[in-house]
């Protein structure tokens, strides 16, 4: 009965916490600020601050974790490994981020759902690895959902010549460092054993160096700090962001520990389909008949993935490192 409720508060945690989030990313990215009292409206697009809040807020949880709670051991992963898997990570959440500048939150997630896509091709490629048909199946499945329901989103910005917009270049370009994220993070898995609270503090150490850097050398902290002093609501906005995500990662983390990387990959996949639902409701966006199909065929491919896709049991150190890829923001 204990462990039933382990599971049942953890699951609740990750709806509660990664809902909120997605609310309050379509707040921050998609939303105005000011236009009261006659001040002028305007959008937040500090791309690069929003990744950096939610890195240092990872950093100091996992931090908190491994000294307080659930210690890791020694750590012999080179630095190599943690620093160029933090640029890819750190990369493909400044693209997804961006995207939403252009594109809806449900095509956001409905994108980012083709992760297993990038991930199993350079598994295959770097990592000579072998796949069951089965799972090539249901990968097809997801991509033609994905195709069917990008086929007249008409709301993704300034097009190019190939009738691809900006936010789906984005969203393709965030894709592909998630495919170069997983392969540095099997090397490092086959070769240290990386456990999931150290990758978790090293990669967000390591991605708060670079997107720090980049902050001071593009000056947008400067811009960024002007915008929050106008509208200082922002700053509660970015907090609960950060908290949220954090959170949200932690119940991910328990779950697969505890319970294996079956109910961790249900609840995950069920709780992307609610946010999509969240976000028609909330922020009154809305899909077309053909964009529920493909909806429909991308959460279908994923459950099916989930539940039939293993070709068979694995350490579960070893799910919890492989959750941890999947479910990174």
């Amino acid at each position: 009965m204990e462990k039933n409720n382990k599971l049942i508060i953890s699951a609740v945690g990750i709806f509660i916490f990664h809902f909120y989030f997605g609310v309050l990313q379509e707040r921050i990215t998609r939303g105005k600020y000011g236009g009261i009292n006659g001040e002028e409206e305007e959008r937040f697009t500090y791309t690069l601050c929003l990744v950096l809040v939610q890195c240092v807020a990872n950093y100091l949880f996992a931090r908190f974790i491994i000294l307080l709670i659930k210690p890791q051991g020694e750590d012999t992963t080179k630095t190599f490994y943690y620093s160029s898997s933090a640029l890819t990570f750190l990369l493909a959440m400044v693209c997804s981020n961006m995207a939403l500048q252009w594109v809806t939150y449900p095509t956001q997630v409905i994108a980012k759902s083709c992760k297993p896509i990038p991930v199993m091709v350079l598994g295959v490629l770097l990592g000579k690895k072998r796949y069951l048909l089965r799972k090539y199946i249901f990968i097809v499945l997801i991509i033609a959902g994905v195709a069917i329901f990008m086929l007249t989103d008409c709301k993704s910005g300034p097009v190019n010549e190939s009738g691809i917009g900006v936010g789906e270049l984005l969203l393709l370009a965030s894709l592909a460092m998630d495919g170069l994220t997983g392969a540095v993070q099997d090397r490092m898995k086959a070769e240290h054993e990386t456990r999931s609270w150290n990758m978790l503090l090293c990669v967000n150490k390591w991605s708060c160096l670079f997107v720090g850097a980049a902050v001071i050398f593009t000056g947008e902290a400067v811009t960024f700090s002007a915008f929050v002093g106008r509208h200082p609501s922002v700053a509660w906005h970015l907090a609960s962001l950060a908290i949220a995500g954090a959170f949200g990662q932690f119940f991910i983390l328990v779950i697969v520990s505890e319970f294996g990387s079956l109910p961790s990959s249900i609840i995950t996949t069920t709780r992307k389909f609610f946010t999509v639902l969240g976000s028609l409701l909330l922020f009154g966006n809305s899909l077309m008949m053909h964009q529920w199909l493909g909806t429909t065929f991308v959460f279908t491919g994923l459950f099916l993935n989930a539940l039939y896709g293993k070709s068979s049991p694995e350490k579960r150190s070893l799910l919890v490192m492989a959750t941890y890829k999947r479910t990174t923001f």
